[in-house]
């Protein structure tokens, strides 16, 4: 059913959902995009599934976005461009309010929207030896669509240390963010994120969903108006000068025009 996804369950009603382009190192193409979001639903309308973990294969758990998809947008028109970008926006919202606990299980490097994967989940757990930055505008992007979930998870005064600089931090640092709940050996990593799974399987599925979407309605808020601003900010970026020099340098192998000669 998935080319890019895989879900897997088990007996007691815990699913793991995995990303799954590892030779791209699980960068976020339009492909997975939408299949993650089908996987949003058929997960949260699944009344089998209790607890789901959010797992990548491979070395990374996610490289960001795909950036021959965000080439494509050079030359598409602007509606098309902001069709594209609500695809990733409404993709992260929908896991963002997934009715089901959201382990992330995060063994490898996250960078870009994977920091935005990771800010969606409930509680994610990372290897000590994991590096994550959001690297948007080292390309000349901005970290738009995940902004609402990376500002939440964090706080702007913790997210101002890393949001625009695109500076690489490690795990231990990602913890004092509040992006990871802990940071464990990479051979612990499974039993600390049972250790979050095993508490939901004594509690109410019902009562657990509706603590969720309370909590949602409690903290920031992340509506229409606001993934809408996300989605018209991504989408002008892709027009602007800057985007396409840096990813034009990228794919060329060569240093951007702010970068200078060093």
């Amino acid at each position: 059913m998935y080319d890019t996804i895989r879900i897997e369950r088990d007996a007691r009603g815990v699913a793991t959902l995995w990303l799954d382009r590892a030779e791209k190192h699980n960068a976020l193409s339009a492909r997975m995009i939408a299949e993650l979001h089908e996987a949003a639903r058929e997960l949260g309308a699944d009344e089998s599934v209790r607890v789901v973990i959010l797992a990548a294969d491979g070395k990374s758990f996610c490289a960001g976005g795909d950036l021959g998809w965000m080439r494509d947008q050079f030359e598409a028109d602007p509606e098309t461009r902001a069709k594209e970008a609500g695809k990733l926006a409404y993709m992260l919202q929908a896991l963002n309010t997934l009715p089901k606990p959201l382990i992330g299980r995060v063994h490898g490097n996250a960078f870009g929207g994977g920091v935005g994967l990771i800010s969606v989940c409930d509680v994610a757990v990372g290897a000590e030896a994991v590096q994550m930055a959001l690297t948007e505008t080292r390309l000349g992007l901005i970290p738009a669509t995940i902004g609402p979930y990376v500002a939440a998870r964090m706080g702007e005064a913790k997210a101002r240390r890393v949001f625009m600089s695109g500076r690489r931090f490690e795990a231990a640092e990602a913890v004092r963010l509040d992006l990871l709940a802990r940071a464990v050996p990479g051979d612990a990593l499974d039993g600390a994120v049972e250790e979050e799974v095993a508490p939901y399987l004594d509690c109410a599925p019902q009562a657990v969903a509706q603590a969720k979407g309370l909590l949602r309605r409690l903290g920031p808020t992340i509506d229409e108006e606001v993934i809408g601003d996300t989605i018209e900010a991504l989408s002008a970026c892709w027009a602007g000068d800057e985007a396409q020099a840096g990813i034009a340098a990228f794919f060329e192998k060569r240093t951007p025009p702010w970068k200078g000669d060093s």
